[in-house]
């Protein structure tokens, strides 16, 4: 059997019967490169760690673990950030009596933002409301992994960086405004689907990779935020040398409409 037939016939078979993981996560073989894809949650629940011994077997007979950044390194992305006007002269009336009420139940005071861009605050927001929901940073797989990496000094690869991602959220348009409006329209649509990709670690994932997922952003944020990054990270992954990978990025990544495993196999 020819090396192309064989490779087809691998692929046939991953399709029909994928590999099964008490996490979310799904293999996908290019060629000479073999990628664990895993979806990774950001902050994360005490019941998740230790990670599961069967995927640190798989970070083990890597060659590397692949991050959307390395959060273990550098220093605060946030330093560097000139003030902006007040908030009064940035926000709508139904945009700051809804900010307004937010802090009061989030117990912060409204001025610790009156000079942040709007998609600093936004993130702000989505870590407080993580944090409501007993989420902490260093619960969150990606950090594990990375720690676990550094222990079996398994080489880290980052897709973006975190300057990169910082240049992204500076890059929206009126300041990331549209992405604050939608952390105050999806505040409860958020936190359901947060919980969501818990059950997917403490529970079971999805089996079917193009799942209905509920809406957080706008459709021009979505494509921002998750579609062209998937993209981008297609060529990437695509241009890897031969070898095994784990590949942790945001789980939303690997589900829903235009997801990166759906794009790696086209």
């Amino acid at each position: 059997m020819t090396d192309s037939i064989w490779r087809s016939v691998q692929v046939l078979i991953s399709r029909l019967f994928p590999a099964s993981y008490r996490w979310p996560a799904q293999d996908i073989r290019l060629d000479d490169r073999l990628l664990h894809l895993v979806g990774s949650i950001h902050m994360g629940m005490r019941d998740m760690q230790p990670l599961p011994a069967r995927l640190l077997r798989q970070l083990q007979k890597a060659d590397a673990l692949i991050v959307e950044a390395d959060i273990t390194q550098g220093s605060s992305p946030f330093d560097d950030i000139d003030p902006r006007e007040s908030l009064e002269a940035r926000l709508t009336a139904d945009d700051r009596t809804r900010l307004e009420a937010l802090c009061g139940e989030l117990h912060l005071s409204l001025t610790m933002f009156n000079t942040l861009p709007a998609w600093q605050i936004a993130l702000m927001l989505q870590a407080q409301q993580a944090q409501r929901l007993g989420l902490r940073p260093d619960y969150g797989i990606d950090y594990q992994l990375l720690q676990a990496a550094k222990q079996l000094n398994k080489p880290v690869i980052e897709l973006e960086g975190a300057g990169v991602q910082i240049a992204l959220l500076k890059s929206l348009q009126d300041d990331g405004m549209a992405l604050l409006q939608d952390t105050l329209t999806y505040w409860h649509t958020n936190a359901r689907l947060l919980q969501m990709m818990v059950s997917w670690w403490l529970d079971a994932p999805p089996r079917q990779p193009r799942i209905a997922l509920p809406s957080t952003f706008s459709s021009a944020l979505n494509d921002t935020l998750i579609a062209r990054r998937n993209k981008e990270w297609r060529e990437r992954l695509r241009a890897l040398p031969a070898g095994r990978y784990v590949v942790a990025v945001g789980a939303l990544h690997l589900y829903g409409e235009e997801n990166l495993p759906a794009l790696l196999q086209r």
